[in-house]
């Protein structure tokens, strides 16, 4: 019976012994499969950049008060009555059109009188020369005296000077009869009129302003950094008109904004020394009249550069711990957070003032889930930084939308979904 007992023990002890042995080597076997699939897991692959210095272009704006460089105030320039006024507030009027009447009958009055007079002076005069050439005549015939020929020739010169004064005074006598037809004396929308019709105006009364609406100037102030980059670039092309500017005006209630093209027109060669800015302006085509001076707008200059410059796409800076930073990859292929200083944001481009040398290699694409010491794949990277942002923003959108389809699922199965207070 005791032998039984030890055998069964014996046969216990060795089963258990056996399955110990067992669940070891399972658990081993475990391990060595978990390692495995580590080692296994093939590297990040994600775009990679080498640094080099570069020309970026900016997207730059910069506030001005739009206004009309060609506006004129009509003034009145003879003294009379306002009889008509031949337009519309606020109508577009063409160069030469006819705008105001001022009392012309009493102008006309005058020009007849003064055709008179030299009609007068002129008949004058013929007679003063027929007396000067017939006392010619008898002087040599010793008929008349030396003082009687002299003053003869006297009364003469008389006559055309009387005859030049009547032709100034003719002409004069004109230009206020044209003054008396106030016109247009350049395209434009035409304001409000100063003055009602019936009134009296006298020389020098403000009639109404008339505002050339196409083209129109901006005048605008540039950093003096923006102002010699765009002087860099106009050494190179030459010509101020081969840049092109782009004007935008803030659309009203949350509506659309209006644009308009034009071409820089003139770059100051001083700087303020109270701003430190550079004085500009570019003219804007406005076939439409769609945008009127006195509004606010801002002008952007197409084509200004920074030169020479280390840029990432905007997409690659993270928030690290000592600050702005990047991934790069070392000589392993293995991330590493460099901290980087920043500059200007030129479109889809971060500029990078110090941090990065030429040469290194950095992570351009979506930074989200890289960890130091990862394992990298590089990928080439076609230097379009403005579709990396594109293809972030898209993958974003995706999940944000799947995320909110997650929800109404949830909601609609009367179970809470996963992330909202009482799901699993």
């Amino acid at each position: 019976m005791k032998k039984m007992i030890h055998s069964h023990r014996a046969s216990l002890v060795t089963l258990i012994a056996a399955l110990a042995l067992a669940a070891c080597g399972q658990e081993q076997q475990t391990e060595a499969s978990q390692q495995g699939a580590e080692q296994e897991s093939p590297p990040h692959q994600v775009e990679v950049t080498e640094m080099a210095r570069q020309d970026i272009p900016l997207d730059k704006s910069y506030p001005s008060l739009l206004r009309s460089d060609g506006e004129v105030t009509l003034v009145a320039r003879v003294n009379g009555f306002l009889e008509e006024r031949h337009f519309e507030p606020g109508q577009m009027v063409e160069e030469g059109d006819r705008l105001y009447t001022i009392e012309p009958d009493l102008y006309q009055a005058t020009v007849n009188q003064r055709e008179a007079d030299l009609q007068s002076a002129r008949a004058e005069l013929s007679r003063a020369q027929r007396d000067a050439q017939r006392f010619e005549q008898l002087l040599s015939q010793n008929s008349v005296s030396r003082q009687q020929y002299d003053q003869a020739l006297a009364d003469q010169r008389v006559a055309q000077a009387n005859v030049a004064q009547a032709e100034a005074a003719l002409t004069s006598a004109n230009l206020d009869l044209g003054y008396s037809q106030v016109t247009a004396p350049v395209s434009g929308m035409i304001s409000l009129s100063q003055i009602n019709v019936g009134n009296l105006v006298t020389s020098g009364t403000e009639l109404a302003t008339v505002t050339p609406l196409d083209p129109l100037e901006v005048r605008f102030q540039l950093p003096q950094r923006d102002a010699f980059e765009l002087r860099r670039q106009l050494s190179e092309s030459g010509e101020t008109s081969d840049i092109r500017a782009r004007l935008s005006v803030p659309g009203v209630s949350g509506g659309s904004d209006s644009e308009l093209e034009g071409h820089l027109d003139f770059l100051g060669s001083r700087v303020d020394s109270g701003t430190s800015t550079v004085q500009a302006s570019a003219t804007f085509e406005n076939p439409e009249a769609s945008i009127l001076p006195g509004q606010f707008v801002r002008v952007r200059i197409e084509g200004l550069k920074r030169f020479d410059v280390m840029a990432v796409p905007e997409i690659a800076v993270t928030q690290g711990l000592m600050g702005p930073q990047v991934y790069v990859l070392d000589d392993d292929n293995k991330a590493r957070e460099q901290t980087v200083s920043l500059g200007e944001v030129a479109g889809p481009w971060q500029l990078i003032r110090e941090g990065l040398e030429p040469g290194d290699r950095v992570i351009v694409g979506d930074p989200a889930g890289l960890e130091p010491g990862m394992a990298i794949d590089p990928q080439p990277f076609d230097g379009n930084a403005g579709a990396v942002v594109e293809d972030v923003e898209q993958e974003e959108a995706q999940e944000q939308a799947e995320a909110a389809q997650a929800m109404e699922a949830g909601a609609a199965d009367g179970q809470p979904a996963e992330g909202e207070e009482g799901a699993p």
